[in-house]
């Protein structure tokens, strides 16, 4: 027994981060049987120290990261799944702070159950995908601000060319001979091809930025949620706390989560009616967004082809929020987007 106890030590050791068992009491407290030797290079602390002190390593985590590494230990007893997080520690001993990842296997053990796991290093590819996020972000920036740009010029400029030139027309048709009645056809004819023009720069300037969107996103949302009512015929009722205030780049995010999201429900769900509530829950605002329809499939969210619920996702992270997907009562598929409220988001009162 201790000649396979020294092999799996030795394999441990060259394993690249700490190799750990952990044990879960019926009364809920925590030990550490077994720790390997990448404990003092991962945690700043030895191994009997840790064994000693099993609250340390939650001490050690950054307090907004806590919740989520106890979320998933608890989601991991209730469902005898793995145990998977990723979140930051604040090492003392180098006044550093960490991403780590942890991966652990729960069994039982009696009645005790016990993770066999291991905690990583990933700060460097942490940072990169931090880095990378922040790129898109500024990116969608960007593009938002040329779309912005471009939908002013066609609105003012070609849309107000297009009215002189329907000014001018009227005027010459009303000078026009009566014979022959062909030039009064086509004179009809260039009336009308004008008026599609105007319809069809309205149009493609309210996809590049819908103009109420310089209202506020109160008025964004609810006119968005009768727009789809009105091209779906999917009853979308909508129910929004009033004098919500966004920055602009926080309410474009949030009202293109929107748009993507009635786009799937409209592609994919063959729902019969959608519900929108917009407000204040705590210190966060929350959008959510229901239908009564099939439902997402986990293994839908993984294709590689899902572009429109990854840019979903990645909005909602530059806003530093969330974005899950449940099963609302009643079935179907419920998007809530969770974002937190700062200076430019005063809160609401709610009634």
């Amino acid at each position: 027994m201790d000649q396979y106890q020294a092999r799996f030590d030795a394999v441990a050791s060259h394993m690249p981060g700490l190799v750990y068992q952990c044990a879960q009491q019926p009364d809920g407290s925590i030990a550490f049987p077994y720790l390997s030797d990448g404990c003092a290079a991962l945690l700043g602390i030895t191994p009997d120290v840790l064994q000693q002190d099993p609250g340390r390593l939650l001490g050690l985590i950054l307090e907004q990261d806590r919740a989520a590494y106890l979320a998933a230990m608890q989601a991991s007893r209730a469902s005898m799944a793995p145990w998977n997080w990723e979140g930051r520690i604040h090492v003392a001993a180098w006044d550093d702070v960490k991403w780590i990842s942890l991966r652990a296997s729960p069994r039982m053990a009696g009645a005790v159950l016990l993770w066999d796991g291991i905690m990583t290093n990933i700060t460097d590819s942490k940072t990169a995908q931090l880095a990378l996020a922040a790129l898109r972000s500024h990116s969608e920036l960007v593009k938002e601000q040329e779309r912005a740009h471009i939908a002013r010029e066609l609105h003012d400029d070609l849309g107000g060319n297009l009215s002189a030139i329907k000014m001018a027309l009227a005027m010459l048709t009303q000078r026009l001979p009566a014979e022959p009645p062909m030039l009064a056809v086509k004179a009809a004819y260039l009336d009308s091809l004008v008026d599609r023009s105007i319809d069809a720069v309205h149009r493609i300037a309210r996809d590049l930025r819908p103009s109420t969107l310089d209202l506020g996103i109160v008025a964004a949302l609810e006119w968005q949620a009768s727009e789809f009512a009105g091209r779906t015929g999917i009853a979308c009722r909508a129910r929004i706390d009033p004098a919500i205030a966004l920055s602009d780049e926080q309410a474009t995010a949030l009202f293109r989560i929107f748009q993507e999201a009635l786009t799937n429900i409209a592609k994919h769900a063959a729902a019969t009616a959608v519900s929108v509530r917009l407000r204040q829950v705590a210190d966060t605002l929350q959008l959510s967004i229901s239908d009564n329809g099939r439902g997402v499939a986990a293994p839908d969210r993984l294709k590689p082809d899902s572009f429109g619920m990854r840019g979903m996702e990645e909005r909602a992270r530059a806003l530093k929020g969330s974005l899950t997907l449940s099963v609302p009562p009643g079935g179907g598929t419920m998007v809530s987007v969770l974002i937190p409220l700062t200076p430019c988001m005063p809160p609401v009162s709610t009634p």
